[in-house]
């Protein structure tokens, strides 16, 4: 077993996280950061998600295995009645266990899990967890030892409950650039776009659509629509229509998008505004139009005689209520989502 770490390790290991928050894409953020830490924890493998309690054991939302097979999970869901471990760090704020399995999981009704924790080598663990009362969801990073002779001891538990938190903030960055990184940064006619004008809220949230981070403004623009929304959960209309396949809502005051990777739901929410009332080739002459072309020009393109294209632009004005070019391309910046 490697030297226990020390604060100054941790303190290092802190520096990178954050960096690593920054500078990692969404897929590789997790295990970068669990690498990290098991250069100054050794560990064999570890799991890293989001739960609620349950009658019957924890309810996961979210989950990231780290050397562990994916069968680790269907496996666990049919032993999470008897972890008695899970159970005491859900009813704390935060907590952080050390233990050995053969203990924590000894009684003669817990065979079933002690048999997956062999089978998982699952020998030796730390638990440690942060509750979001926000949400009601409670983060937690499980690390696993396999060999007998490697228990842990008291200072890896306290420098881990020191670290934790900070792993669950990162993660947090982590998927809120991500988010951003999915704003559109071109004109569908390929043209750079400017920062978006106007009022703007994102939001990242699991399938269930419990919200984990959020920008100050989106419970407040989710109101806007839906008058009785809870904070921190995306109503159910919202939830069912993304459910369904569709990745864009327009609704009576708003228009929200969302795309959907590694089990999380990346929201985009913007007020409605008046380019939402333009049918699909208004959209596109409008573009054209902010490109600089002249009418006959985007007839020549489209393959539309100058008279239909020069109605389009008249009603395309008039819809928009603009007198230039300029504000045409201002109410269009508006309802890029």
């Amino acid at each position: 077993m490697a030297q226990t770490p020390g604060m100054e390790d941790f303190s290092d290991l802190l520096l990178h996280v954050y960096r690593l928050a920054h500078e990692q894409p969404l897929h590789a953020f997790q295990d970068a950061s669990l690498d990290a830490l098991r250069r100054v924890l050794p560990f064999d493998s570890s799991m890293w998600g989001s739960a609620t309690p349950g009658v019957a054991g924890i309810d996961i939302h979210t989950l990231h295995l780290d050397r562990q097979p994916a069968e680790m999970l269907s496996a666990y869901e049919a032993v999470k009645h008897l972890d008695t471990a899970a159970a005491r760090v859900m009813q704390a704020p935060r907590a952080t266990l050390g233990f050995d399995a053969a203990a924590q999981f000894g009684a003669p009704h817990q065979k079933a899990i002690s048999a997956y924790g062999r089978r998982f080598g699952q020998r030796h663990f730390f638990i440690t967890s942060t509750a979001n009362p926000a949400n009601g969801l409670t983060q937690w990073i499980t690390l696993f030892r396999a060999h007998e002779g490697a228990c842990g001891t008291e200072r890896e538990r306290t420098l881990l409950a020191a670290v934790a938190p900070h792993f669950h903030q990162a993660v947090g960055y982590n998927r809120m650039r991500h988010l951003e990184a999915l704003a559109p940064d071109h004109a569908p006619g390929g043209d750079a776009l400017k920062p978006a004008q106007g009022e703007r809220a994102q939001a990242v949230a699991d399938l269930r659509g419990t919200v984990y981070h959020a920008t100050p403004a989106f419970d407040a623009m989710l109101r806007t629509e839906w008058s009785a929304q809870p904070a921190r959960r995306l109503p159910p209309p919202l939830l069912q229509h993304f459910a369904s396949g569709s990745a864009r809502f327009a609704g009576h005051t708003l228009v929200v998008r969302c795309h959907v990777e590694r089990d999380l739901m990346f929201v985009n929410a913007r007020p409605r505004c008046a380019a939402d009332q333009l049918t699909p080739r208004e959209w596109q002459i409008g573009w054209l139009l902010a490109q600089g072309l002249s009418h006959k020009e985007i007839a020549r393109r489209l393959d539309r005689a100058p008279a239909t294209v020069r109605n389009h632009i008249q009603t395309i004005y008039r819809r928009l209520d603009v007198g230039s070019v300029a504000a045409l391309i201002a109410e269009l910046h508006a309802a890029l989502d």
